[in-house]
Parts: C-alpha cells; structure tokens; sequence
C-alpha cells in the first residue's frame, strides 16, 4: 500500500516537472491536429491558379476548357453555357483562355503531383477504374494537403526569422496569432486552390535568406536571392513590392561606397557585379511566367489586367483597403493593426530591416488601393495582404514584447498577451464561420452590428452541427454554400429578388 503510493507521488512529480515541447515542436503539433481542416476543394480563382498544373500533366500543354467547364457554378455562370460551351470572349487571340492567374502556385504544387499522377496512371492501366483527369480526389486531396504544408513552412520560416530579435515565447505568440486571427487561415485550409498561402511562403523565404545574408552577401548569395525574387512573382506578381527591399539596400550600398574616400570603385564594381547577377537570376526564375504569357496573350509583358489605367493609379482609395467594412485589414483582421505598430517599433531593433520593411509595405498597400477589385470580391478580409504574412509576424512579436516591458511580472505578462491573442483567434475563428455559411454576404460591404450578434447569439448554436456536416458529409455542404454566393452576386446584380 506505501509502496503504490509512493508510485504514484513520484509519478505526479515527474508530471509536473516534466518538460514541455519546445515552441518549435508545439508549431508542429498544432499543424499535424489542424490537417483534417483542410478542403480538397477548387473554386474561384483557384481554377485558374489549379488549371496550369492539371492540364500540362493530363493533357501536356496550356488548354483549360476542362477546367473552366468543370469550374464551380459562379466562376462559370457567365463564361460557360449549360451544354458546356465556353463564351468566345473568354478567349485571348493566341486562341487560348484568358488565364490572367500566376503560374507559381502551379509550379509548387507540381512536386506532389506529379508522382500522384504517375501512380494513377499505373493504377489505370491496371484496370482498376480511377479518374486520371486532374480532377479526382487524389488529386485535388494533394493540392490542398501541399497548400496546408506550404502555409505552415512559411509560418516556421516567419517564426525562427522573428525569434532572432525577439524572444521566442513572444514570436510563438505572434505566429499563432498570425496563422488563426487573420485571413491566412481561410487560404491555407479552406480555400486551398487560391496562391496565398504560397505567397506567404515564398515572401518569408525570401525574407529570411535576405536578412541572414545581409552582412556579406557573396555574388552566389546575390544569385540564389535572385532566384527567390522570381519565384515570388510567378506565385504573386503584387510581390514585386517586397523586391524593394534589395534594391533600397544597394542603393544604401552605393551612396555608401561612394561616399568613400576615392569613392572605393571596387566596392562600386563588385555591387554591380552582383545586382546584374541578381537581376539576371530573377529573370530566369520569372520565366515560366514570361513563358505562360508569351503563349496566352502572345506577348510575355502581358499578364491579362487591362483594367489599371491611369486614373486608378493617381486616384487612390487611400482608406477604403484598411477600414471599410466591404473586407478591409483592420476591420476584418484587427490583428495586424499591433503588427503594423511593431514595424515601426523594429527600428529599435533593426533600423535597416524597419525601413526596407515598412517601404515594402507601403508599396503593396499603395498598388492594392490603386486597383479596382482592392475588396478581394468574395474574399475573407483583404487577401492581397497575405504576402506580407512574415512581416505581421516579426512585427507583432516585436509589439508583444516591447509592450511586455512595461510591466514587473513577467509570468503575468505573458498570460495577459496570451489571453488576448487568444480573444483575437476566437473572433477570427467566428468570423471565418460567418463568412463560410453565409452568415454575413462573401461580397460587399456588411453590418458590424449582425457580426457581433451572429458571434455571440448564432455562432455557438450552429457551430456543431456545421462541423458535423464539414467532416461528414463536405460535398453537399460546400455545394449550398455555392448556392448561396450565387444567389448573392445574382441579388447585387439585379436579376434575381431578395
């Protein structure tokens, strides 16, 4: 009997002092648990991002009538008759469809299909029955699972990146409120054939071997970050914005050379040296999509946006992207606002990194209130803003700590800045479940006071049996949430009544 006791002491102390995962491992965790979230599901803008990688390797060269035929009903509604023929002003005068869409979500999703396709194909020949068109569920499940992955490596990457100025249980909170209380969520696992969680993941590799070769950048240093710059644009051509930072850099790098006694030419002649070999390798990693334009539109300049004219870019909605209640950042995501204060704060830290930082993201928000469609359309919060997934990160560990500073206990600190992320996840999950059932329209502007009522009166009282129909019974479930958005850009056109 003492003995059985003192077992069970000794194995209540070894619980209490046992060791923790490392934040790292716990990152990991928390991914694994989330994968069964993830939609095998192509819709919107996805079939364009999706249909690059589908048709080369089923049918070997650039032809999407299937994926425009095989489109959810509002992305063909006006494209695409009802005995499957395509409109012929969908089409470009190379003869192809106008696939405006970049090809570098394609381009990462290839390495996990590829040997998925070749595996259906030995199992067709075999005579098993399977679908080899692109479109089956072994397909489409490994483009979701490759898009989850992606996200979360990009998020890893953001998180070893930020804990080099800030201590690790600050970015640990700062990544998992980044990932869960803002609009990456949606794109990572619910809407996995859109290119943002790859925007996400390129921007934060890119970012990280910016800042780890910044020192002494070698010329095949300068070549591999070129490399990175291109990939960025094939996935996200808004990127081109976060190219800023190179080129602030060697402009510094220039004044200060020739700010040098006898202006250092070396120096000068070594900088160019490398920014031809940056510029060079960028071209070559930008060439599937030169290549993609070349043959769609028959010019490799041409990326299919005809609708930025110049008016747009000299009469900015400077606000509207931030604050409008029609999918603005602050309003939707309320968490990047803490974000955005610790750029400013990193100059503390990194004044070089907060100013290229900040330059970068200015640029991206000035091209997004130039655009026409700045609201996203059916978006969840203002997905143009996903690119800069790495920078919320290293700026809200930033302001979570700087703001820790204040206070004498550290335990309670941390358990306070814990709670609030935590309130800001649990209203974005909210939030994610009005947007997702119709709860609140996917287009347009909404009303603040419905949201809050739907998250305290509405939201706990379905969330159950939503879930249960999400894991069980999926297909039908995403098939009336399409009903419902078409009905909705129906309504907003005129040709249906509320």
């Amino acid at each position: 009997m003492q003995g059985s006791r003192l077992l069970r002491l000794r194995a209540v102390k070894a619980f209490i002092h046992m060791r923790l995962p490392s934040y790292p491992w716990v990152l990991l965790i928390i991914f694994v648990v989330t994968l069964p979230l993830v939609n095998p599901w192509v819709r919107g803008d996805g079939v364009g991002y999706y249909a690059y990688v589908r048709a080369l390797l089923v049918e070997h060269h650039l032809s999407f009538e299937n994926d425009w035929r095989r489109a959810n009903l509002s992305f063909r509604m006006y494209a695409v008759d009802v005995e499957g023929h395509i409109d012929r002003t969908c089409y470009t005068n190379t003869g192809h469809l106008d696939n405006r869409y970049a090809v570098g979500a394609s381009m990462l999703w290839a390495p996990f299909l590829v040997p998925v396709h070749a595996v259906m194909r030995a199992l067709h020949r075999l005579g098993l029955g399977v679908r080899v068109d692109g479109f089956s569920m072994p397909y489409v499940v490994t483009m979701a699972l490759a898009t989850a992955l992606y996200g979360f490596v990009g998020l890893w990457i953001s998180f070893r990146l930020a804990s080099v100025y800030v201590p690790e249980r600050w970015t640990f909170l700062a990544t998992l409120g980044v990932w869960f209380a803002s609009s990456l969520l949606v794109y990572m696992y619910f809407d996995p054939a859109y290119s943002h969680a790859h925007s996400a993941f390129a921007a934060a590799l890119f970012l990280w071997y910016w800042c780890r070769t910044r020192p002494q950048r070698t010329v095949a240093q300068w070549a591999i970050l070129g490399l990175l710059s291109g990939l960025m644009l094939d996935i996200y051509y808004l990127n081109i914005s976060i190219l800023l930072m190179p080129f602030l850099e060697s402009v510094r790098r220039y004044w200060l050379a020739w700010r040098a006694p006898q202006h250092a030419w070396q120096a000068l002649r070594r900088l160019f040296l490398a920014n031809a070999i940056y510029f060079c390798a960028t071209t070559v990693a930008f060439l599937p999509t030169l290549i993609t334009r070349q043959i769609i539109y028959g010019h490799p300049l041409e990326f299919g946006y005809g609708d930025l004219g110049p008016s747009h870019w000299i009469h900015p909605g400077l606000w509207q992207p931030l604050l409008s209640s029609n999918h603005g950042l602050l309003t939707w995501t309320p968490i990047t606002l803490p974000a955005m204060v610790g750029l400013v704060l990193l100059r503390r830290y990194d004044r070089e990194l907060a100013v290229y930082s900040l330059a970068a993201v200015a640029t991206l928000y000035y091209i997004i209130t130039c655009h026409p469609d700045w609201h996203g359309l059916s978006s969840y919060g203002n997905r143009f803003f996903i690119s800069l997934t790495p920078f919320f990160i290293l700026g809200l560990a930033v302001t979570l700590h700087e703001a820790s500073r204040g206070f004498k206990h550290a335990r309670t600190t941390y358990v306070t800045s814990a709670l609030v992320i935590g309130g800001l996840i649990l209203w974005n999950l909210g939030f994610v479940f009005q947007w997702g059932t119709g709860l609140v329209p996917h287009r347009g502007p909404i009303s603040w006071k419905r949201v809050a009522y739907n998250q305290v009166e509405v939201v706990p009282g379905r969330l159950g049996s939503e879930l249960k129909s999400y894991f069980t019974n999926r297909g039908e479930m995403m098939q009336r949430i399409e009903l419902e958005d078409v009905q909705q850009l129906l309504r907003e056109q005129g040709q249906v009544g509320d």
